[in-house]
């Protein structure tokens, strides 16, 4: 299911993405070559990671589904209508914290951040945002989603920092060759994944 989910909005989304990767990267390699920084394989690919993430997370977010819910400014009241282990469940509440996981993940690294609450609040005005916008486009208002998204994104962060404490310990993990390997192991699995050799 969560194979499928990704392919489908790759689908959608590939023209846009094709088109903006390829205006992002060449402006890159410019900037780096005009600067004289050195090009760092696993850097480069987080950020062009976030980008894709972004693209993927607006297609979501915006794409017009069919749906007879209403508006929900109850706390809690639509996450504890799926029964747990369900489809829907999966969908709706699993669905919405992993969502965001990448995106508490990605500030925490870009900031170089150890204070939870500026996650929190990124978290916060990002998911809120979103919810407007899909009100303001037929779409529906739920602040459920907003606390699903924002715990998602403190796991983000913890696992950025879980990330951090045990690079203190691990002497090899100093090396920057070492998240060069990593980041393409990576993206060979993610592409092996996305073929369906194996499934998760």
């Amino acid at each position: 299911m969560f194979r499928e989910t990704i392919l489908s909005i790759f689908e959608d989304i590939w023209p846009m993405l094709f088109i903006c990767l390829v205006i992002i990267v060449s402006l890159r390699i410019v900037y780096l070559i005009k600067n004289k920084i050195k090009f760092i394989f696993y850097k480069e690919m987080i950020m062009l990671g976030f980008i894709i993430y972004v693209m993927a997370l607006f297609r979501v977010v915006t794409f017009q589904d069919v749906s007879w819910s209403s508006s929900n400014f109850i706390p809690f009241e639509e996450m504890f209508r799926y029964e747990f282990g369900t489809k829907l469940f999966y969908k709706n509440v699993v669905g919405n914290m992993l969502m965001f996981v990448p995106y508490g993940f990605f500030i925490a690294y870009f900031l170089k951040t150890k204070k939870p609450w500026l996650v929190l609040l990124l978290t916060t005005l990002v998911s809120i945002t979103i919810e407007i916008t899909q009100l303001l486009i037929g779409r529906v208002f739920d602040v459920d989603d907003i606390i699903l998204n924002i715990v998602g994104g403190l796991l983000g962060y913890v696992l950025y920092y879980l990330f951090v404490k045990i690079k203190s310990k691990i002497g090899l993990l100093q090396k920057q060759y070492i998240y060069n390997i990593i980041m393409v192991l990576i993206l060979v699995l993610i592409f092996l994944y996305l073929q369906g050799v194996f499934y998760v």
